[in-house]
């Protein structure tokens, strides 16, 4: 398959899943907010965040059955370590993550995720500018 037509499908996939939790259950699919919502639950099992976010986890491993990407890492463990704190410590920040804003927030037009968006999206530019090319070697 061609690569964007691979996109394009994940995007349909992503953009349909976030609008049937938002029609089913009245709440937005965002991962930070469904993960809080897991763990604020009584009953694990019993929530819909629980399988939403198994649903996510389980269908990476059914389509690695059938079909291998390659990935490269080559960064070091901890470079990779420190991004995930930076962006939990960001999620925190801006009241959601990207998925929360930039896929729900935005379609519902919401100022808040538009200029959430704008400001992660604009960190990120500026970071990989700087790492790529003033500091070099990430």
């Amino acid at each position: 398959m061609h690569e964007v037509l691979l996109a394009f499908f994940g995007g349909t996939l992503l953009g349909l899943a976030a609008v049937g939790y938002l029609y089913v259950h009245g709440r937005i699919a965002g991962i930070s907010g469904l993960i809080a919502q897991q763990f604020g639950s009584g009953s694990p099992t019993k929530s819909p965040a629980f399988w939403f976010l198994s649903g996510l986890i389980l269908t990476s491993f059914v389509v690695g059955l059938f079909w291998q990407p390659e990935i490269q890492l080559n960064s070091h463990p901890l470079i990779l370590i420190i991004a995930g704190l930076l962006v939990g410590f960001g999620t925190r920040l801006g009241s959601g993550c990207t998925s929360g804003h930039g896929i729900c927030g935005l379609s519902r037009l919401s100022l808040r995720s538009i200029m959430a968006t704008f400001t992660f999206m604009l960190t990120g530019f500026i970071t990989v500018y700087v790492l790529r090319h003033i500091i070099g070697g990430f």
